[in-house]
């Protein structure tokens, strides 16, 4: 049985409700709304984290988008109540790579991806500071359900 996240991390999954403008016209969700939802789990990380986005960007890095996976397993359909599931897998000076799991209850529906590079106000590659590395690299990170 997957674990729901809340075991393995002391943060717990972002809960989101599909919504009839997520579907298409069979009531089923778009494929492209997974990245949305993964940004919206992200950036719940991260506030975790105490590390908010914003707080990133005000001291001069953006973290930019350099890949982005999906694999879808079901179909997630209009008002299922799905809980996303974001980790750091992997944390490097300069990069870091995001997991995802989606579940509707225990059911995986889809997992996925997106790597990030830190750069500076210019979009030149950046080496993050030490302090951001620090909570960045906190304990947490563990699997995904379903991996």
């Amino acid at each position: 049985m997957p674990e729901t996240g809340s075991e393995t991390a002391p943060w717990p999954p972002t809960v989101i409700r599909v919504r009839y403008a997520e579907t298409d016209a069979m009531g089923v969700v778009h494929h492209a709304t997974y990245p949305v939802w993964f940004e919206v789990a992200r950036t719940d990380l991260m506030h975790h984290l105490g590390l908010p986005y914003r707080d990133v960007e005000a001291r001069g890095y953006y973290l930019m988008l350099s890949g982005l996976n999906v694999e879808y397993r079901r179909a997630a359909r209009y008002d299922d109540e799905l809980r996303i599931v974001a980790r750091l897998s992997s944390v490097r000076s300069r990069t870091m790579t995001f997991t995802y799991a989606v579940l509707r209850g225990d059911e995986l529906l889809a997992t996925g991806e997106t790597r990030h590079i830190a750069t500076d106000q210019t979009y030149r590659p950046a080496r993050l500071p030490d302090d951001v590395l620090s909570l960045l690299q906190a304990p947490g990170r563990a699997r995904l359900p379903g991996t």
